[in-house]
């Protein structure tokens, strides 16, 4: 177990992306009983849009998130939306970590920003751990607490929450497709080929949706983390800024964009640099994954294939932010050199993953 405790999941942070200890430590103090130890920041490196740091003093730590470096799209990014949807969702959904406190000072880190609790677990990515022993009943076992986990944040009672505050449930669908087709064209760099086409199919084939949830709307493998002692069930989901009350498809949609396996195309696969885990022989397909869903929750999945080819054009549209972002010079990240090809091929992926296609 002690093996298990010193399972590293940060690394240090980059030298662009450094926080001033100085002054992140004096508000420490301002808000936190602690002891006169060194502050020690190292970086969760993961993530490709907001920064995440660890933070400790002592025996003290906790977690800092602000956002990106650089200007950012209006209404992104905002610490303080994600602060007050945890501090009611955290006790009505306990994988959610809780906040501690929240700062609009940019004087401090830059930016505004957060701190929550510091959740300890295993986080799968593109490998797992040597401290654990996997099999197919293990990848099997990861996929169904993956799919029960979303049903059940779907069954949350928002009535009452600071959520059902910030959220517009009415006519969701139909504003996020002409939201993401909007802010794909503020964020235009190179012509590709299909996008006129998938975003025209969008706009006129829109379902239906069922009744409002919680959606996590970024619910992915990397995004969750497992126990120490028991590898295959879930401690923690993090990464809630996008989060609202809306179409609970939406959400699978979301998440299945992010689930490759074993027969996607390899672009697909390695779009973001490494081979997500859900590709290995064993994990659910996506069909398997929308089965499941559909048993659990009891919900009509036949319009499926429009959200998974929306949650593509979503996904395609977040990664041509990002490019947009380093083609501006506003991040000098080389992780995002060739975002342009991946955009691409996510937008290829969209066009045939519509019915019939």
């Amino acid at each position: 177990m002690n093996q298990l405790n010193e399972f590293k999941d940060t690394i240090p942070v980059r030298k662009e992306e450094q926080l001033n200890e100085e002054r992140l430590l004096e508000f420490l103090h301002s808000h936190f009983e602690l002891n006169n130890d060194q502050l020690e920041i190292r970086q969760f490196g993961a993530g490709h849009s907001n920064l995440t740091y660890e933070i400790k003093v002592g025996n003290w730590e906790a977690v800092l998130r602000r956002p990106p470096l650089g200007p950012v799209a209006p209404k992104a990014h905002d610490m303080e939306r994600e602060h007050s949807i945890l501090r009611d969702l955290h006790s009505l959904f306990p994988f959610a970590p809780k906040p501690y406190a929240f700062s609009n000072d940019e004087s401090i880190v830059g930016s505004q920003f957060y701190i929550m609790e510091r959740k300890r677990g295993f986080v799968y990515d593109t490998s797992f751990p040597k401290e654990i022993v996997i099999n197919d009943e293990f990848y099997r076992a990861i996929s169904e607490e993956m799919v029960d986990t979303l049903v059940t944040l779907h069954e949350v009672d928002y009535n009452g929450t600071k959520l059902q505050e910030l959220s517009h449930p009415v006519g969701f669908l139909e504003r996020q497709v002409h939201g993401w087709i909007g802010r794909y064209v503020r964020a235009k760099t190179d012509d590709i080929k299909g996008v006129e086409e998938l975003t025209t199919w969008l706009a006129t084939n829109i379902p239906i949706s069922p009744n409002s949830t919680i959606i996590h709307y970024d619910y992915k493998l990397n995004n969750a983390m497992f126990s120490f002692d028991s590898p295959t069930k879930m401690v923690g989901l993090f990464d809630w800024e996008m989060t609202t009350i809306g179409d609970p498809l939406a959400d699978v949609g979301a998440a299945l964009s992010y689930w490759i396996q074993d027969d996607d195309p390899e672009l697909l696969k390695l779009g973001l640099g490494k081979q997500s885990v859900t590709a290995t022989k064993g994990f659910y397909s996506r069909k398997e994954f929308v089965e499941r869903y559909a048993r659990k929750s009891g919900r009509d999945l036949a319009n499926i294939d429009y959200y998974i080819t929306f949650a593509y054009f979503k996904l395609a549209t977040i990664c041509q932010q990002i490019y947009y972002r380093y083609k501006q010079g506003q991040t000098n990240d080389p992780r995002f050199a060739n975002f342009h090809i991946f955009v691409s091929t996510l937008i290829t992926h969209a066009l045939q993953s519509r019915k019939g296609s």
